[in-house]
């Protein structure tokens, strides 16, 4: 039997002759179709739960305590529009806002340089460990609270209570990937003459960044939490003031709102984080498109 008809009878003659771009073309026309499905089926979930929540507190649960996503929707356009009782809800979330990030870098950049000096020095962290330990274990509504009494209403209680969450979100992740760093890399930049200072800062920095920005994600959402948190035991403004509250007058559509706006905020921020991630982590080789993502 010929070869050419072995060929034809074992695999298409079109998949045979398949140019490079066809194969590329049809790869991205499934790439295209995977991310329209899965963007699908989250906007079916997404309506699937808001609608049988609205039909819920229609038809059965009181919607005094309960709220639906009809009223939600008019507590938003209403602080968006009009206002809230407190003033513009731009300026709320801007104070909110401005704890956040004001407690998370200075959190990450205490994180990040204790992390990596008692990463590197055994003697510091065995000292140290017992009391980072004991601090870690405080519950922070409490520290939001004493930080309220120690230092006033005013943004610097707030941000106090942001670094405290942020710190060890950071700390523990910048600790663990300079423990990680290969003593082999290390051996041999100090046996070419390297300094303590050049080998963290061309070995040991650059070998923990990954787990550093991985704690970022995590960082942010606590820094925003520490605000809230910070802002609901006593505040003259925020979108945790606001919270609070609605609370105290039994406005649950109006505590929902200010979850989804903090919501809205987290998510931005953690696109912009996994942005600067790729950015400084281009050297760092991709998963595939077959890998499983994460949530």
């Amino acid at each position: 039997m010929p070869r050419d008809a072995v060929l034809t009878k074992e695999e298409p003659a079109s998949r045979v002759y398949e140019s490079e771009e066809d194969i590329l073309a049809r790869q991205r026309t499934k790439t295209r179709r995977r991310k329209r499905n899965i963007w699908l089926l989250r906007l079916g979930i997404l309506a699937a739960w808001l609608g049988s929540w609205e039909l819920t507190a229609t038809l059965w649960i009181d919607p005094f305590f309960y709220s639906k996503p009809s009223k939600i929707w008019e507590r938003l356009v209403e602080w968006f529009s009009i206002g809230t009782d407190f003033g513009s809800i731009w300026y709320q979330l801007w104070v909110t806002v401005e704890e956040a990030v004001i407690g998370f870098a200075i959190g990450s950049l205490a994180g990040v340089v204790l992390g990596v000096v008692l990463g590197r020095s055994a003697y510091l962290a065995d000292v140290l460990a017992p009391f980072i330990k004991a601090v870690n274990a405080v519950p922070r509504i409490v520290l939001a609270a004493l930080f309220v009494i120690w230092f006033g209403l005013g943004l610097t209680s707030k941000v106090a209570t942001v670094i405290v969450l942020v710190f060890f979100a950071v700390f523990f992740n910048a600790f663990t990937g300079a423990r990680e760093v290969d003593r082999n890399l290390i051996d041999n930049a100090r046996i070419l003459g390297a300094s303590r200072l050049q080998v963290m800062g061309s070995i040991v920095l650059p070998s923990a960044t990954s787990w550093i920005l991985s704690s970022l994600h995590t960082a942010f959402g606590f820094a925003l939490i520490g605000a809230v948190v910070s802002e609901y035991a006593g505040a003259r403004a925020g979108v945790g003031f606001l919270i609070s509250n609605a609370q105290g007058t039994f406005d649950s559509a109006g505590i929902y709102a200010g979850m989804i706006i903090m919501t809205v905020v987290a998510l931005i921020a953690e696109w912009g984080i996994g942005w600067l991630e790729r950015k400084l982590l281009r050297w760092r080789p991709n998963a595939g498109d077959n890998a499983a993502s994460p949530i």
